[in-house]
Order: structure tokens, then sequence, then C-alpha cells
């Protein structure tokens, strides 16, 4: 039975997550937060804890990429070990900031297209300075997301990230999605 007509919530994005990786992984994935974090397990709290924002389930796609990307070193270092620059970013920060989110929002698109959730593009810098004549998102960034998610159709995801495509896939119905022309600018 096809689920795609349901629509998504963060609850069933969380039962889902917890399905495909609580006893393989010791994650959890958590909501509500301020602002999204990665937290290793500890001595207090035995399971890797992943926050995303609010009740936002583009905020839960978006950790969730960056946690199928980690490597295991990083997925023992408080929010992976990465650097981050909040909003309002100059434009070299914000060029170093899209170079290094190319690969999570490419893994962040596919996820969303598996559970039938529209993806969108985020430059994440909507008071800083634009490093186009247009705010917001550059052309180039988004070219290059565009290429990396035709790329996993035929290199193949991340592992974890193909474990939860398929989950998702086969819990809404969502048909194949590692079609490169399902990945295109007109679909950002």
């Amino acid at each position: 039975m096809s689920h795609i007509e349901t629509l998504l919530t963060v609850e069933t994005l969380q039962a889902i997550f917890r399905d495909t990786f609580f006893d393989s992984y010791n994650t959890e994935l958590i909501g509500g937060a301020d602002e999204p974090l990665y937290q290793p397990a500890t001595e207090q709290y035995p399971h890797h804890r992943l926050y995303f924002r609010e009740d936002y389930i583009s905020s839960a796609f978006h950790e969730i990429a960056h946690w199928c990307i980690a490597g295991e070193a990083r997925r023992q270092l408080l929010d992976f070990g990465y650097w981050y620059q909040p909003d309002g970013r100059s434009a070299e920060q914000q060029r170093t900031f899209e170079s290094v989110e190319v690969k999570p929002q490419a893994v962040e698109w596919h996820l969303s297209e598996a559970a039938g959730h529209r993806f969108h593009l985020s430059a994440d810098n909507l008071s800083g300075e634009s490093i186009d004549e247009e705010a917001g998102s550059s052309e180039r960034f988004a070219e290059a997301v565009i290429k990396q998610a035709q790329d996993y159709c035929q290199q193949g995801l991340p592992p974890r990230a193909k474990m939860l495509a398929d989950a998702l896939r086969n819990f809404f119905g969502s048909g194949e999605t590692s079609l490169p022309d399902r990945y295109i600018g007109e679909r950002l």
C-alpha cells in the first residue's frame, strides 16, 4: 500500500529514522531544538542525538544528510566538528559555506524525494553579503548541488543515506528516486 498521499510528519520521519538506525548506529533524531546540533553519546546519555530545529521537516532532513555523510571519527565530535558561521556571512565566508554544503544538500534532496517532500536549496545567509547579483543562493551553488544530486544517481548515495532513502521509499511508496531527471533546476 502506498502512503505517498499521507502527509509526512515529524513523528513519522523520527520513527522511520529510529527503526532504520537506532539499533545499528545508536542514534536518535530529536525535534524541538532552538538550533540544530549533533551530540555524540556520553556517559550520562548513552545514545548519539541528532537535534533538528523546532518541528521543521526540512531541518530534520538537512541534519540527517550531514549525519549520513559524516564518517565514524566525525560522529564522535560535537556537531561533527564542523565549522559554522551563522547568518550574516561575508561573501568569502559564504563561498566557503557553500563549498561544504553541496554534498549534504544533494543528499537532503534525495531523502526529500524519497519521502515525497519538496526540497528547497538553502544558502542560509539571508542577511549576509550576496556573492551574486541577487540575494540568497549563488547560481554556482545551485548548479553544484544539482550536479552532485545527479552524480548520486549514477554512483549511489552514501550507505546510510541509501538505507534511509530505501526505508522512506518503502514507507511512502514514492517509486524510483535515483533518476537524474528528477534533480534539475526547475525542481529547486
